[in-house]
């Protein structure tokens, strides 16, 4: 391992990774010599992302699925099982941001898929894959939330909902685990990025006046090799 390739050897996942700030993080991860899993529903997107990765001299395997299919992450995990002996890095981005709308409005069955990806799907990822990030020599967990998981504000009860339960499930995780001294757990804010998700958000924002997703990448990558202590939660500003 050298300072240029801090990753070399590794294994990591990343979900939501076909744009924004999962494809920009699991970019940031294979340039520093990691061979990244990609994971997202749109297989020609992670093919487009693959493609930059390969071309820069990076290592990557597409995983083309909808998480919350209720028997696909158990597949995955199986799969990924079979050819490495361990998971080290470990990025829950995967989520949907559904209708801004009043909390007696939500659609019934909008709220239930954006709980399944949001929350259920994280659970389920952790479920499959925690016998590999226990075999790692030392695993890191990045789940991202949204300053309204922690500040509920008008309209955004159905994902706020999503993102503060998020955070409760990691937070006892990071309890769970802290014994083994092997498994570190961080929750990053990302706060305003340039992502389509953001788009949809605020449709007449200037897209250009907020930070683009690699600021966040890189922030998730500095986090990780850093000596912050398992469970803590940060904000990306810029």
């Amino acid at each position: 391992m050298s300072d240029s390739k801090p990753f070399a050897g590794q294994l990591a996942l990343v979900t939501g990774a076909s744009r924004g700030i999962g494809a920009a993080t699991a970019e940031a991860l294979a340039a520093a010599g990691a061979h990244v899993v990609l994971v997202a529903r749109n297989g020609a997107a992670l093919e487009a992302v693959e493609e930059r990765i390969h071309a820069s001299g990076g290592n990557a395997t597409i995983a083309p699925l909808d998480l919350t299919d209720g028997t696909s992450i158990g597949k995955l995990a199986g799969a990924v099982a079979e050819r490495w002996p361990a998971l080290d890095v470990l990025v829950l981005n995967a989520a949907m941001l559904g209708s801004l709308t009043p909390v007696q409005d939500l659609d019934p069955k909008e709220f239930s898929r954006l709980l399944s990806l949001n929350l259920l799907a994280n659970q389920a990822l952790i479920a499959a894959f925690d016998p590999l990030l226990r075999k790692a020599e030392k695993a890191e967990i990045v789940a991202l939330t949204s300053s309204v998981g922690a500040e509920p504000r008008a309209f955004w009860g159905g994902y706020g909902a999503s993102k503060a339960a998020l955070e409760t499930m990691l937070g006892a995780y990071a309890d769970e685990t802290a014994f083994t001294k092997r498994i570190r757990v961080h929750i990053v804010d990302p706060g305003a990025t340039r992502t389509r998700m953001r788009s949809l958000a605020f449709p007449g924002e200037e897209p250009d006046s907020v930070k683009p997703p690699e600021v966040v990448a890189e922030a998730i990558l500095d986090l990780i090799q850093s000596e912050a202590p398992s469970g803590g939660k940060i904000r990306v500003e810029g």
